[in-house]
């Protein structure tokens, strides 16, 4: 929801995305005001290479402030402790990765001091 509203010009200082979707985003040249900061899984199964070289390949063209980090090993869902067992129980590719989720966490700390406290 946070990429769709970013790159539809809402009013944003700036957005973090956790192993969201990809696919679909659009971003008009001069439209989006907010800075992004993506943070997706390796393994991720929901999006495809194809999703994300799609998504850098409009935020491109589009001039979008953005940066995309990629956190190894790590599948959908990987910042919630119980994507493990809900993907065993429900059948789905997704898993806890507490490495990725405490590095990704930490990453999007710096990331907002940077934009909302530097001098």
């Amino acid at each position: 929801m946070v990429l769709q509203g970013a790159t539809q010009g809402m009013d944003f200082k700036a957005v973090v995305s956790f192993h969201g979707g990809l696919k679909g985003i659009t971003a008009a040249r001069g439209t989006v005001g907010s800075r992004i900061f993506i943070c997706h899984g390796a393994d991720d199964k929901f999006v495809t290479q194809e999703d994300v070289a799609e998504f850098k390949r409009i935020m491109d063209a589009a001039g979008v402030k953005y940066i995309f980090k990629v956190y190894p090993h790590a599948s959908h869902a990987f910042t919630n402790p119980e994507a493990t067992a809900n993907g065993k129980k429900f059948n789905l590719p997704i898993a806890y990765n507490e490495e990725a989720d405490k590095n990704s966490w930490q990453d999007m700390r710096k990331y907002l001091r940077q934009i909302f406290y530097a001098k």
